[in-house]
């Protein structure tokens, strides 16, 4: 195996390790601030990291480049809408003791971005990619007829991070770039957010309480920091060796959440998930066949 192939699975390894274990933690931690303020502080902070890892690498210029872009400015702007609802969607479940309803989405969102982009960017499909798109379907099927064991939070996860990845394939920027506008596009509503928090005093983020306000702005580094891994994963790796790295962080949501974290698991989502699983290991065979193609060719 070649060393920068090796340090690629260390750095997509540690991406997947830090959003599946020290971010659920961390915001666990944090879960007294309650998850309005938190997507606050982490949409603010993100920015606000961005914004200096930018000026640090001399990115500038191509921010400027994609701004000039009418159409990408607007789609970033709506994709920018799609993660706030996503943080916003994954700290509730995190914080409510619903980990396991959030691994849920995780392990749906590679193959529903595979079913949009059969759909709408017409990329090729074959058997086993219909199949994995189908049980997926099955699964999802299978738990609204039991209705109470519906996992809501990760199916808009999985929804809205499908729908945020066909959008940025379709305009293709650098995903800190890409990240920064959209987290600068969100940052005022945050900050309004966070002054209607503030007027009743339901504020945790004060500068008369400076350990809490510190806790509270490492939720920009727990979204920086990871990102900036997984992008060296890929770099390094390549796309589909980091995707199937990936699915290490919806593994170590639901067993914290299962077994850490003794959050309810019902006979109607244990058989949703043996499906979602099955789904899974359809589409990572693909992954792996289509590697050792390219590597024939």
């Amino acid at each position: 195996m070649k060393k920068n192939i090796l340090y690629g699975i260390l750095f997509g390894t540690s991406a997947s390790l830090w959003w599946g274990v020290i971010g659920v933690f961390y915001f666990k931690f944090v879960s007294f601030a309650g998850p309005i303020e938190l997507v606050v502080h982490r949409t603010i902070w993100t920015s606000f990291l961005l914004l200096v890892t930018t000026t640090l690498y001399s990115k500038w210029h191509d921010v400027i480049i994609i701004l000039k872009d009418l159409k990408k400015t607007l789609l970033l702007l709506s994709t920018g809408i799609l993660i706030f609802a996503n943080w916003l969607t994954w700290i509730y479940a995190v914080v409510t003791n619903k980990l396991i309803d959030a691994s849920f989405g995780y392990y749906m969102m590679p193959i529903l971005s595979v079913f949009f982009g059969i759909l709408f960017l017409k990329e090729p499909c074959n058997r086993q990619k219909i199949l994995s798109v189908s049980l997926v379907i099955i699964s999802v099927i299978y738990l609204f007829f039991n209705f109470k064991s519906v996992p809501w939070a990760g199916l808009i996860i999985a929804f809205a991070w499908s729908t945020y990845s066909l959008i940025r394939k379709k305009i293709n920027v650098q995903a800190d770039l890409g990240l920064l506008i959209e987290s600068t596009f969100v940052a005022p509503v945050a900050l309004f957010i966070f002054y209607i928090i503030s007027l009743d005093g339901n504020n945790f983020f004060s500068l008369s309480d400076p350990v809490t306000s510190f806790w509270l702005f490492l939720a920009g580094a727990m979204t920086v920091i990871p990102l900036f891994l997984f992008l060296k994963g890929v770099e390094l790796a390549g796309l589909g060796t980091t995707s199937m790295i990936f699915y290490i962080t919806p593994t170590c949501q639901f067993l914290l959440g299962a077994f850490y974290f003794d959050e309810f698991f019902d006979f109607n989502k244990l058989v949703g998930f043996i499906i979602i699983w099955i789904a899974v290991a359809i589409y990572l065979h693909d992954i792996t066949r289509d590697k050792k193609e390219v590597k024939l060719l």
